[in-house]
Order: structure tokens, then sequence, then C-alpha cells
């Protein structure tokens, strides 16, 4: 028996509007926008609607250590928001080292490379 859902819990998913969800256009915005690195992750930005897209290979893990880190940047970007350009599409690359730090290094890093990102623009 599952527990009903109170007026209280509301949905905190990222709504599909706001997520890069086809091939065509990660790699649009891969080879057509631009790039800043950091020591764990590869943001690409192209103008666009605020959308962001997630890539994590297998070199970075296996499937849990994957999902994680993409759990990881998905939170990161859903809670701020506010602090990313509404005006570009992203997709974050995740490397190797993004697993063994932790998420507030992730998170902290992914503000900071959306900020450069925001002041090029």
């Amino acid at each position: 028996m599952t527990a009903a859902v109170g007026p209280e819990r509301r949905r905190e998913r990222l709504p599909r509007a706001a997520r890069v969800r086809h091939r065509k256009d990660y790699l649009a915005i891969q080879n057509g926008g631009r790039r800043v690195a950091g020591p764990n992750l590869l943001l690409f930005a192209l103008s666009g609607g605020g959308r962001i897209g997630i890539t994590v290979s297998r070199k970075v893990g296996g499937a849990v250590l994957r999902n994680r880190v993409k759990r990881w940047i998905r939170e990161c970007y859903r809670r701020r928001r506010p602090d990313f350009p509404a005006d570009l599409d992203l997709v974050v690359v995740a490397r190797p080292g993004a697993a063994s730090t932790s998420q507030a290094v992730v998170c902290k890093e992914l503000a900071s490379l959306a900020r450069r990102l925001g002041a090029r623009s």
C-alpha cells in the first residue's frame, strides 16, 4: 500500500521543456556553441530556450556512479535555476573525476562555469 501524497509534497521534477532531449540538439550545442572547462565538468552553451542536457560517459564509472553524477547535476540546476543564463541551452559533460568528488563540489563548479558563460554573452 502506498502512502497518499499530501498537498505539502509537491513535484520537484525538471520539466520536459527544460531538458535537451534529442541527439541532434546535443550535437548542435556541442559543435556550434561556446565551451568552458573545469576540473570535473565541461559546459557547452548555445543560444536557445534555457534547457540543459547531461552527458556522463563510461569513463566516469559504472552505471551507479554515472546516474549519481547525473542526479547531482540535475538537482543543482533545478535548485539554482535562476543563477543560470535563461537564454542559453547548456550541455554538461562530466569528466572522470566528477564521481570521486562530492555533490557540493560538482554543484559549485557547475554554477561557476555557468557564471563564466553568462559573463561572456
